[in-house]
């Protein structure tokens, strides 16, 4: 059995990372993770791309398909080109016409439902069945629903607690900027951990309140997350 013609590239294009994985027969191969927050060209990414394939050891012509999950519209060309320069294979994204999720969209427009919430629901519906619950949490935090029927319902969407922190720093001129990091104090004797603990507390009491409401839906009282 050869191995190039069943491997796949998948990636997820957010707002703050582009992470890569490459897959044959649902295994993971090798993933790679680059930063999403500027504009990059072709050639950047081309050059980008031909280097994560150097460092994994695996040739990057000879992949059967390249599938692109993206909410950054402006990353979106230049990546198709680098993908067709590198691998000499056109991706297809989520949310295209030539791509079938298989699973129905009950928003009022479904073209505004992110690709990454589509591909959250379509992954938590395969492994887990219907009704679920899908939390995501990254520069956005969403809460994605999956009806008893298999259908994609809608949800939430919250800032994350990345950009939550950022605009903390920012209209308070006395706030030094943090890293995020798990805190669990809950007094903390320092400014640096009580924003770091504040944070963390206000994430998991958010999740944890959402969660609950959702769960109190009817059909939703013992859908997994």
């Amino acid at each position: 059995m050869t191995t190039e013609s069943s491997r796949f590239l998948v990636a997820d294009i957010g707002n703050t990372h582009m992470v890569f994985g490459l897959y044959e027969n649902r295994k993971l191969l090798t993933d790679w993770r680059l930063s999403s927050e500027r504009q990059l060209t072709p050639d950047e990414l081309a050059w980008q791309l031909h280097g994560m394939f150097e460092q994994s050891g695996q040739p990057a012509e000879g992949i059967a398909g390249i599938m692109i999950g993206s909410v950054v519209p402006h990353l979106d060309a230049p990546l198709a080109a680098a993908c067709e320069r590198i691998c000499k294979i056109k991706p297809a994204f989520v949310g295209s016409a030539e791509v079938k999720t298989g699973m129905a969209v009950d928003y009022k427009n479904p073209r505004e439902v992110g690709a990454d919430r589509i591909v959250n629901a379509v992954a938590a519906r395969e492994q887990f069945g219907a009704p679920v619950i899908v939390l995501d949490s990254g520069t956005a935090t969403t809460f994605d629903i999956v009806t008893p029927e298999g259908h994609y319902a809608g949800g939430l969407i919250l800032p994350g607690i990345e950009v939550s922190l950022a605009a903390l720093c920012k209209r308070a001129a006395k706030l030094p900027e943090v890293s995020i990091k798990r805190n669990d104090t809950l007094i903390a004797r320092d400014t640096a951990s009580s924003m770091q603990a504040g944070s963390y507390w206000a994430a998991v009491d958010s999740y944890a309140g959402t969660i609950r409401r959702l769960q109190r839906l009817p059909v939703y009282e013992h859908a997994p997350v």
